[in-house]
């Protein structure tokens, strides 16, 4: 077994009621295939022990989700974990005892039954429903006030319409409920992306998209504020793991369902550019050791629905007290 070596990190998976899926909205902004992506997924998740293998980025990143619901210091009736697969956030609500009715939504029906029948990984949570992340209108999970908390762990960023994924998100929490989500950032994959584009620059004179556009703390900002949340919280962590070459975290990034899923991309990738890419990855971002960092930006988010209760700072210039009282 390969073994990978995470750094610089800052500080999640389940029976049936399976619904059939809704066809998602028409989106203008088409910029993956919806269907790719869910058969990608689907795939990986056939492929149990590798699947289970590469659950070290969403393991991570579920550590990181406890601390964030602990600080919240809430117990929710009603929560929804979507797009995340084997969800290691529902894992965490669950040991915490922090909410009773926890529901795992995906659009790949093996992602979200993989771990049906191991207690090891969390066998227990009987809501495991295929939706799609796009349209997640379901009436009877996505009722209009009728949610707790609402929780996706990487699974947003390959959604065509997510201004209107996280509108039906608002939509279903209820007043002064939270919605805690990350996805991978803009800085993810840099260095594979830049080496596939030498590459293919070198041998063909061009090169097509291989790695997904990410979004931007300021594009999350600005989404989270249009689809009506409000005391917006967001930060990022960088997950930097060393591989021992790139075909090494090409391989993994299919278990995990992240193959490339943009529309207009090329299906096949020479053998020839996979090598001379293999080396620039190496001449331009290799480790000392031979291994090859790969950098996983992780964007996290916390919004809450809108309410009266809610407390709203100050206007400006109406402090009583000065920050120099404080020292």
């Amino acid at each position: 077994m390969i073994l990978r070596n995470i750094k610089n990190l800052r500080g999640f998976a389940t029976h049936s009621n399976l619904n059939s899926i809704q066809k998602p909205t028409p989106s203008v902004f088409n910029v993956f295939d919806r269907s790719t992506k869910t058969w990608q997924k689907e795939v990986a998740a056939s492929n149990l022990q590798d699947s289970r293998t590469v659950d070290y980025i969403k393991n991570e990143v579920g550590e990181s989700f406890r601390d964030r619901l602990l600080d919240i210091k809430r117990r929710y009736t009603k929560a929804i974990c979507i797009g995340s697969g084997s969800n290691q956030a529902a894992r965490v609500l669950d040991e915490e005892e922090l909410a009773d009715d926890i529901n795992i939504a995906d659009s790949s029906v093996k992602a979200v039954l993989r771990d049906q029948d191991s207690d090891v990984y969390f066998a227990k949570i009987p809501n495991r429903i295929q939706i799609d992340e796009e349209n997640p209108s379901f009436d009877n999970i996505f009722n209009p006030n009728s949610t707790d908390i609402i929780v996706s762990s990487l699974g947003l960023h390959w959604v065509n319409d997510l201004p209107g994924a996280l509108i039906q998100f608002n939509r279903a929490l209820k007043p002064d409920s939270p919605f805690l989500g990350c996805l991978f950032g803009g800085d993810t994959l840099f260095e594979l992306r830049t080496s596939l584009q030498l590459a293919e620059q070198e041998r063909w004179g061009g090169f097509g998209p291989h790695v997904s556009p990410m979004t931007d703390t300021t594009d999350v900002g600005n989404l989270m504020n249009r689809a009506g949340f409000t005391l917006l919280t967001i930060d990022i962590d960088d997950l930097i793991i060393n591989y021992p070459s790139m075909f090494e975290l090409m391989e993994d990034l299919k278990f995990m369902g992240e193959s490339n899923a943009i529309n207009g991309r090329r299906t096949h990738i020479s053998r020839d550019t996979l090598i001379a890419a293999s080396e620039i990855y190496k001449s331009l971002h290799g480790n000392q050791d031979g291994t090859i960092p790969a950098t996983f930006q992780i964007i996290n988010v916390i919004g809450w629905k809108r309410s009266d209760d809610q407390l709203k700072p100050l206007k400006r210039g109406t402090a009583t007290r000065s920050m120099k009282e404080l020292e």
